[in-house]
Formats: C-alpha cells, structure tokens, sequence
C-alpha cells in the first residue's frame, strides 16, 4: 500500500495497485466516485496481450473521438463536448483520463458555486445590463442615421 498526492504535495488518501493489472484502487475511497483503473471485463484483465490491445482499441477510438472534438472547435459542432466525451472514453481505461476528469468535475463544480455567490451575480447583471444598454444605443445611432435597411442596401 502507497499514497497517492494530490496537486499540494500533500498525501491525500492510501491506494493500492494490483500487479497484474497496474490498476489503483482506493482504500478510502471519495463517496460518489469509482475506483480508479480499468473497467475492462475481467476475462480480458486476466489476459496481458487481450488487455493491451483492449486498452490500444480504446486509446485510438478515445483519440479519434478528440480529434474530431478539436475539429469541431473551428467547424460547426459541439467541439468541447465531444472532447470531453472522447476524455470519458479514455477515462474507462486509464487512471491519467481519470484524474483529469475528475480534476475538470471539481473545477466545474466549484465555477457553479462561485456563480451562485451574490456578489458575483450582481455583477454579471449589473454588466450583462451595460452592454445591453451599449448595444441598444449603437442599434438607436444606427436606425437615426440610415433607417431599417440593411448594411448592404445602404447607397453611398
């Protein structure tokens, strides 16, 4: 039995690794969340070659799935979404997507509170109202100077 740390350097909770398949299990492990490790089935565990190539298969589908993600961000589609799907694809097999994922979970979570905080939202109102004030007024100097035609019907 080890210590896994977290990001401070301090030891966060004792794990334990199975030889045979290098996965980490938690000994104390957070309410809510698996084991960390690889949730293939145990006839392809208990086999060295079927497991690597079982965790090849899901690293190129994993890795095609956040191509087309990164893809996605200068082309129509839900890039980050996807990406984040071809993360939750890898995170079936290996401990380093895991982690990330649940570092990306915490950090999301923690957002969520902060814009919930009051301060904090009436101050995205109180800007979200000046830009919408802006923009009404560029909208207004618009319509005084050239009427309801549209930029590219306006003559010179």
């Amino acid at each position: 039995m080890n210590a896994e740390s977290d990001e401070r350097g301090k030891v966060a909770r004792p794990v334990t690794t199975t030889p045979a398949t290098g996965d980490v299990t938690e000994t104390e492990g957070v309410p809510g969340e698996p084991a960390l490790g690889s949730r293939a089935p145990e006839f392809i565990k208990a086999r060295r070659t079927l497991h690597v190539s079982w965790q090849v298969g899901v690293f190129v589908v994993g890795l095609a799935v956040v191509a087309a993600g990164v893809a996605m961000l200068v082309l129509p589609g839900p890039g980050w979404f996807v990406i984040f799907g071809g993360m939750a694809i890898w995170a079936t097999e290996f401990v380093w997507a895991q982690l990330v994922l649940r570092w990306t979970k915490r950090k999301v979570t923690e957002a969520a509170q902060r814009a919930i905080d009051p301060k904090v939202r009436r101050r995205n109102i109180i800007l979200t109202t000046i830009g919408l004030v802006i923009m009404a007024a560029l909208v207004g100097v618009y319509l005084w100077k050239y009427g309801p035609a549209m930029p590219w019907n306006i003559d010179k």
